[in-house]
């Protein structure tokens, strides 16, 4: 049965990387299956006998397959295969992990009518938020070419900066993406903040989790609203964008991976 499960996990990790070294024309069918399995994968990961089971591995998994699934959205109506080039080999890998690290087991908290739409709206936050995230580090690096002294590149980064799209579609993609990720990190701080008990089970409790994602919902939410009423773009938008994508890392998947894989705790 472990090899079995092994191959399950490995099937849509090879298809990834099938889809990143295809042509564009190609890479459509595999991409297909491999997020068709992945996320065959991610219920396995996260279903037990007795209720669900949630970690730091199965985080950034569903982040990339939800990652993926928006780029080939976004990829219907404009060429994407620099951002394809980051994303596919990280998702192959993602797609591994939970076999490294399965979490933990959350039989109780699970049955709660509350808990599954907090755990989809975050989940759906996180991986929309990466997204977002990506695009403001591809517009950095595409501002630093346009600026730098060389006028040309030549390789891979050449070929690579030619794969982009414009500065000003990928500014245009990268909020429309922050505000759909910041719409789920409200349902998810609501119902954590104002239905705890119903969720998990006990009063609210501000840990670090908490208190990071509060700053970053406070964050994203300060970047959309100055971009609605002072036109907020740039050198602005870039930074409070990987500001907020960095604290909510710091806020649930930094906080479970020191108790799982540093401190060994399920």
């Amino acid at each position: 049965m472990g090899i079995l499960l092994v191959l399950v996990f490995s099937i849509p990790a090879l298809l990834y990387l099938a889809a990143w070294r295809a042509d564009e024309r190609r890479a459509l069918p595999f991409l297909i299956a491999a997020l068709a399995l992945h996320a065959g994968t991610l219920y396995l990961a996260s279903s037990t006998a007795d209720g669900w089971r949630f970690g730091f591995a199965f985080v950034l998994s569903a982040t990339l397959w939800i990652g993926i699934a928006v780029m080939w959205f976004e990829g219907l109506t404009m060429g994407l295969r620099a951002i394809r080039s980051i994303l596919l080999p990280l998702a192959a890998i993602a797609v591994l992990l939970p076999l490294i690290f399965p979490g933990s087991e959350l039989m109780q908290t699970s049955r709660r009518p509350l808990f599954a739409p907090h755990l989809i709206a975050g989940t759906l936050a996180y991986g929309v938020l990466t997204l977002a995230a990506l695009h403001a580090a591809l517009m950095a690096a595409a501002e630093r070419a346009l600026h730098g002294r060389r006028t040309t590149s030549t390789g891979w980064l050449g070929r690579f900066m030619d794969e982009l799209p414009p500065l000003l579609t990928i500014e245009r993609m990268m909020f429309r993406l922050i505000a759909i990720g910041f719409t789920c990190l409200s349902v998810t701080a609501i119902s954590g903040v104002f239905f705890s008990e119903q969720v998990f089970g006990k009063p609210l409790s501000f840990n670090h989790k908490i208190v990071f994602t509060l700053i970053a919902w406070a964050v994203f939410g300060s970047l959309l609203l100055g971009r609605r009423l002072w036109g907020w773009r740039g050198r602005t938008a870039l930074r409070l964008t990987l500001g907020g994508f960095m604290l909510l890392l710091l806020g649930y998947v930094g906080s479970h991976f020191v108790l799982e894989v540093i401190l060994r705790r399920s």
